[in-house]
């Protein structure tokens, strides 16, 4: 089972940074994630800091299980200064701890309750209330809960929830359970909506609410989905051992998820061991860079090593232009399990001393590209060089 996650967030109305906090990290090698959602105190960047800072010390307590993560919390929930004027914490939280199993751990403290859905009904899970030694008015609330496929998760900040408060149609603001009804409504028409577009499509319809669209609070939906994960290959390089070609071209044909192809001579050799032609694909040669071409059975070949760089680049800066590299970018993104096949035998054609190392070494590009794709984008990424 993959879990499928993301965060959306808008920043209060005049406001230069987010006062919300979103981070995640997932860790390959015990089949798991952690993600922390901070709501710091006020707005701009006073906020940002403090729920930057509980968000960030939630998760190096947590993550290699050095610290249970009830403990976690409690010790982050009795740390938090609170404000002299207002008389309450510096920032709330919520953060989950959740394995590809489903076995999930989840501790909120001054944030609105999570939304659990499973087959269009909302679930009402149990949970142990932890009162704050320090605070009176600080209690943590601890779940265990087990997911199952197709089940969501939904977290917010309260700006999602107090949104509109005080007005005639909303005089308690859209409140959970206004958040509730437009998420279901989304889910009976879009059952498969990833979590990038719920908690993108949530934040809009959220910011149509507010009065002239001008929030009075930050406001975060942080969205996990479970399903089966979509996998993806990609064939980059010839192979070292150029008798391995024809085992390689059929490898590759075989996979059962989608299928890209960076670089021609890499085409060329998938074309000439299983007999399928290439067509270039003349209306996507846009920009600088080479075009796109056609294979049957292929989703998408492109040209190689500038081809790579490029998307490499617009991976890291979030921004892109419409050519082949924001193409094969698309394709990456709407991967959860991205694997990348990459052929050892250089290149002569693109061997320079004089060129940049990422554009010298295909295998550096592609090393830069899984930490990208792991580290921002928390996909799970396979190389194998070949």
């Amino acid at each position: 089972m993959f879990i499928d996650i993301d965060c959306h967030q808008i920043k209060k109305y005049n406001q230069n940074a987010f006062g919300d906090y979103f981070v995640s990290k997932r860790y390959p090698d015990e089949a798991k994630l952690i993600a922390v959602l901070s709501d710091g105190l006020g707005s701009g960047i006073k906020a940002n800091i403090l729920s930057c800072m509980t968000a960030t010390m939630l998760l190096k307590f947590v993550e290699g299980d050095q610290i249970p993560i009830k403990n976690a919390a409690e010790i982050v929930m009795n740390s938090l200064s609170i404000c002299q004027v207002r008389k309450i914490s510096y920032s709330t939280f919520s953060i989950i701890d959740v394995n590809d199993e489903g076995n999930a751990k989840i501790v909120e403290e001054g944030n609105p309750d999570f939304i659990w859905i499973r087959n269009g009904e909302v679930l009402k899970p149990e949970y142990q209330t932890i009162q704050s030694k320090d605070f009176k008015n600080r209690k943590m609330k601890v779940y265990n809960i087990q997911l199952e496929k197709y089940d969501r998760i939904i977290f917010c900040s309260d700006g999602a929830t107090q949104v509109a408060m005080g007005t005639k149609q909303y005089p308690l603001g859209l409140e959970r359970s206004g958040l509730i009804k437009i998420i279901l409504n989304k889910l009976s028409q879009n059952p498969e909506i990833s979590s990038t577009e719920l908690s993108k499509y949530l934040v809009h319809q959220i910011e149509l609410i507010a009065p002239n669209r001008e929030l009075k609070d930050d406001t975060s939906i942080l969205s996990i989905y479970c399903r089966d994960p979509r996998e993806s290959l990609i064939f980059t390089g010839p192979p070292f051992h150029s008798e391995k070609d024809n085992y390689y071209a059929k490898t590759f044909m075989e996979f059962k998820g989608k299928k890209a192809i960076s670089g021609g001579t890499t085409a060329n050799i998938i074309s000439r061991e299983l007999n399928i032609p290439i067509s270039t694909n003349i209306s996507l040669g846009m920009g600088k860079l080479p075009g796109t071409s056609k294979m049957e059975g292929v989703d998408l070949v492109c040209e190689g090593i500038l081809t790579l760089t490029k998307t490499l680049e617009y991976l890291e800066s979030g921004n892109s232009s419409e050519n082949a590299a924001k193409i094969l970018m698309d394709f990456l993104l709407d991967s959860d399990v991205i694997n990348f096949l990459v052929g050892a035998q250089m290149n002569k054609a693109h061997y320079d001393p004089n060129l940049p190392i990422e554009i010298e070494i295909r295998k550096n590009i592609i090393k830069q590209m899984a930490h990208v794709l792991e580290e921002k984008y928390l996909k799970k990424v396979n190389v194998q060089f070949i």
